[in-house]
């Protein structure tokens, strides 16, 4: 049994990974700044400040074994920040700098650190994204979490602390929101869309399959110092995955084919140029090195996956009306 500290434990992921890691076992203690929560029943709760370059994790971490550090800046669509890189960088990189050396200096033994697969660039291109590919941060968000991956590593190397960084795709599940909220919205409306040409390849992977990643990360000693990319283990064009979400909605998907070229144009004229660009650009990933030297398998299909979101998604439709 391993004694694991979650910070984020109240996001999206960090739900998941409390509820995976208490089946499998494990002790948990999750570091929030506000009260305790319906869902932290049974946990032990440990206050922190904000998360930045001087924040006391001494308390936070005495008697900890590991560290999943999910707590993060994340993404933000409409940033009112004046200066967001100095956002980003307070909690993402000096914030990650601060937690590796106290965790070191109280004796924890291991780090994961969940990054994102920006940190390796924003489309992939005809060929997946592999860990060994030179890091092209295209925003301030994954160059913040870039720059975290590079204050772990100079902690490790100072003081022997044991890291490992995991970069995962977009990640779907019970409780998604973003763009993946917004695509389910879409999908039980059916609207007729011009993307049934779309070809591109698109890696994700279900809150399940991350948790248990992440899980896997927090145990094994062949993780230590170690980058992963972590997918479910298909990759599907954006037209596909609208015909899937469509089916598991019991929505007819309701696609016609128009060239990209055009849509990029349309995209160009109406100030749109980046959201067609995530609709037609490839953002795949090769994840056979998490799968070999972990003997890692994610235990959900996406299939699995897409139909517990969808599920999820029909109850919250149920109880807003």
């Amino acid at each position: 049994m391993t004694r694991v500290l979650v910070t984020g434990a109240s996001g999206f992921v960090g739900r998941a990974l409390c509820a995976a890691l208490g089946e499998a076992g494990h002790e948990i203690v999750v570091s929030t700044r506000g009260a305790a929560e319906p869902w932290s029943a049974g946990l032990e709760i440990r206050p922190i400040p904000d998360i930045g370059p001087d924040t006391d994790w001494s308390g936070a971490l005495a008697g900890v074994d590991a560290v999943a550090h999910l707590a993060a800046r994340v993404h933000v669509m409409k940033e009112r920040h004046a200066q967001p890189l100095a956002a980003y960088r307070r909690v993402n990189a000096e914030g990650t700098r601060r937690l590796a050396e106290v965790a070191a200096a109280n004796g924890v033994r291991r780090v994961v650190f969940l990054s994102t697969v920006k940190v390796n660039g924003e489309t992939s291109g005809s060929d997946p994204f592999r860990e060994s590919d030179a890091p092209a941060p295209g925003d301030d968000y994954a160059l913040s979490k870039w720059e975290g991956e590079q204050a772990l590593a100079e902690v490790a190397a100072r003081t022997g602390l044991e890291t490992v960084v995991l970069r995962p795709p977009l990640v779907y599940g019970p409780g998604v929101k973003g763009n993946f909220l917004r695509l389910l919205e879409l999908c039980r409306r059916a609207p007729p869309l011009p993307l049934g040409a779309a070809s591109n390849r698109r890696s994700l992977i279900f809150l399940g399959n991350l948790a248990n990643a992440v899980t896997a990360c927090l145990i094994r000693p062949e993780a230590a110092g170690q980058t992963y990319l972590v997918r479910d283990g298909e990759d599907v064009s954006t037209a596909e995955l609208i015909r899937r979400v469509g089916a598991a909605l019991g929505r007819p998907a309701r696609l016609f084919p128009v060239p990209g070229v055009l849509l990029r144009l349309a995209g160009h004229l109406t100030g749109k140029s980046d959201s067609v660009g995530r609709l037609l650009g490839s953002l795949a990933i090769d994840d056979g090195k998490i799968r070999t030297q972990l003997d890692w398998a994610p235990p959900f299909t996406m299939a699995q996956g897409l139909a517990e979101t969808v599920s999820w998604f029909a109850s919250r439709r149920a109880r807003d009306r």
